[in-house]
């Protein structure tokens, strides 16, 4: 079966973590712990590389570099699978609750580690649960990065951080000179929008709804950005007691569903990735 809607401005990109390491599970499973769990992020990647394999698609891995640390091997072969490299940092710390001397000292090793790992230089960033500040865009241009892909001008969500100036009609800004950023896609809602661009929302909206809401999104004239983890096809991963209800429906609502669903996105849309995109909108420009 072919693509059932053609576009070369759909940007496929997976935030490489694990299960224990999202917010949703902070409050019952410690940091001090992370090295006892069980660690799934390499086969749940691997799964997401042979779907993304089988439809010719390349994406950006924006890749944790406590993950690289644990699975160096996986890293490279993200790299010499031809996807883009790109950070999401060394801890998974949400942003403001950083100092800024202790963003720059996360940033700096989780984009040592990487860069290391597969001889890429790294330009773009994706923040913890899109916590993203403007002060730290001043540092990850410090660091030589070129773009930013964390703002989600969406309705109101308790974790999503903040940029100045951006909104649901401006999906690509420069917001310094030499530095984009990108945001992850919502459907307008004023200045505002819903998101639509992954993550929870992929696995709660029915998913005739959710791609009908992609090509809606394409169709404006607009590019879409969609993101993944890869725990989110996993759904034989631990369950935790303890959560928030909220929480709980969060992390494991639908992800018996996941797999399915990823794999035929992948196939109805053409895909590339978030720095591939970035390049050719400004040259079009």
């Amino acid at each position: 079966m072919g693509k059932q809607y053609q576009t070369t401005r759909a940007a496929m990109s997976i935030d490489v973590e694990d299960w224990f390491q999202v917010e949703n599970l902070k409050g019952v499973i410690a940091r001090d712990t992370w090295d006892e769990q069980d660690l799934r992020v390499e086969r749940n990647t691997d799964r997401m590389l042979e779907l993304m394999d089988n439809h010719g698609v390349k994406c950006t891995c924006f890749i944790l570099g406590w993950v690289a640390e644990k699975c160096p091997t996986l890293i490279k072969r993200i790299s010499d699978a031809g996807h883009e490299i790109a950070s999401h940092g060394y801890g998974h710390d949400l942003i403001y609750n950083l100092s800024h001397d202790e963003f720059r000292e996360d940033m700096k090793r989780g984009i040592g580690i990487v860069e290391d790992l597969t001889g890429a230089k790294i330009r773009g960033y994706r923040a913890p649960s899109f916590s993203i500040t403007d002060w730290s865009i001043d540092i990850l241009q410090e660091l030589g990065l070129t773009y930013d892909s964390s703002a989600f001008p969406t309705v109101a969500h308790d974790r999503y951080g903040k940029l100045a100036g951006m909104d649901s009609g401006q999906p690509i800004v420069e917001i310094r000179e030499g530095f984009h950023e990108v945001c992850v896609s919502v459907l307008k809602l004023g200045k505002k929008g819903i998101p639509w661009a992954g993550g929870g929302y992929f696995r709660l909206f029915p998913y005739p709804i959710f791609k009908r809401g992609v090509k809606k999104i394409l169709s404006s004239g607009n590019p879409y950005v969609f993101y993944i983890h890869p725990w989110e096809v996993d759904p034989g991963q631990p369950r935790v007691q303890g959560l928030k209800r909220s929480h709980r429906f969060r992390h494991y609502n639908n992800l018996d569903r996941c797999d399915a669903r990823f794999d035929d996105l992948l196939k109805s849309f053409t895909w590339r990735p978030v720095g591939e995109l970035l390049d050719d909108e400004l040259k079009a420009r």
